[in-house]
C-alpha cells in the first residue's frame, strides 16, 4: 500500500525554493573551489575527501536498496532509505566543500606536489591520467546537475504524486548513482595524489 502524503502540495513554492537550493549550492561550490584558506587544521585536510567517497559508497548502495525496496512494494522503508541518502549527500556537500576550502586542488600525476605536471609525471601517469580525467569529465557536470532532480524527485513523492514520482525517478536515479560511483572511482584515483 502507498503511504500517505507527508507534504501538502504547493508547485509554485516547491519549485521556487528547489531551483533556489540548487542555484545557491552549485554557485558555493563553484565560488569556494576556487579559493584555499591557508589553515592548519591540526589534521590532514584529505580526510574530508575518504568522508566523501565513504559518503558516495553509501548512497550507491542506499540507492541500490531503495530501488529494491520499491520493487518490493516496501514504500515506507523505500522513503526512509531514500530520505537518508538525501541526507547524506547535504554532508557529502559540506565535507566536499571543506576538502577543497583547506586542501586546495590536487593535479592527477603531481608527484612531487608542486602543482606543474613534468612530462616525467606524465609519462609516470600513463593512461590512467586519461581515463581519470574522462571519468571526472562525466562526473563534474552531472554531480552539478544532480540537484534539482533528487529534491523535484523526493517532492513528487512527499506529496503522494507516485506517478511523477516514478517518471522522475527515470532519469534521476541512474545519474545520482553515477555520480555516487564515478566520485568513489575519482577519489580512488587522485588520492595517491595528496600531499
Amino acid at each position: 500500500m502507498l503511504p500517505e502524503p507527508s507534504l501538502q502540495k504547493n508547485d509554485k513554492q516547491a519549485k521556487l525554493l528547489i531551483w533556489i537550493v540548487s542555484i545557491v549550492v552549485f554557485a558555493a561550490v563553484a565560488f569556494l573551489s576556487e579559493f584555499k584558506l591557508p589553515l592548519n587544521l591540526g589534521f590532514n585536510v584529505h580526510i574530508f575527501a575518504l568522508v566523501n567517497a565513504i559518503i558516495n559508497s553509501t548512497v550507491a548502495i542506499l540507492l541500490i536498496a531503495g530501488l529494491i525496496t520499491a520493487k518490493q512494494k516496501k514504500y515506507e522503508l523505500h522513503k526512509k532509505i531514500m530520505l537518508t541518502a538525501i541526507v547524506l549527500s547535504v554532508l557529502f556537500l559540506v565535507s566536499y566543500i571543506c576538502h577543497h576550502l583547506f586542501a586546495g586542488e590536487t593535479k592527477f600525476g603531481d608527484l612531487n606536489h608542486d602543482g606543474i605536471l613534468s612530462p616525467d609525471e606524465k609519462v609516470a601517469a600513463g593512461n590512467a591520467r586519461i581515463f581519470y580525467y574522462i571519468v571526472l569529465a562525466t562526473h563534474i557536470p552531472m554531480a552539478a546537475v544532480i540537484l534539482p532532480f533528487v529534491l523535484f524527485t523526493a517532492y513528487r513523492a512527499l506529496t503522494g504524486e507516485y506517478e511523477e514520482h516514478k517518471k522522475l525517478v527515470r532519469i534521476t536515479w541512474p545519474l545520482w548513482f553515477y555520480v555516487a560511483i564515478t566520485g568513489v572511482i575519482v577519489y580512488v584515483m587522485i588520492s595517491p595524489y595528496y600531499n
